[in-house]
């Protein structure tokens, strides 16, 4: 019981971590796009396409 308790928890902090780093990611690309920096916004949008 215990260890399936341990799964569940290790999963859901795997989502949670996830879901934070698309987060940052997706606020980067947005900054990127404001500035006009095309480098940078190719590179995130590559970056969110292997997450």
């Amino acid at each position: 019981m215990l260890n399936k308790n341990h799964r569940k928890g290790a999963s859901k902090l795997s989502e949670t971590h996830r879901a934070n780093i698309q987060k940052r990611l997706e606020h980067r690309l947005e900054v990127a796009k404001a500035k006009g920096d095309e480098h940078l916004v190719r590179m995130l949008e590559a970056e969110m396409e292997q997450l």
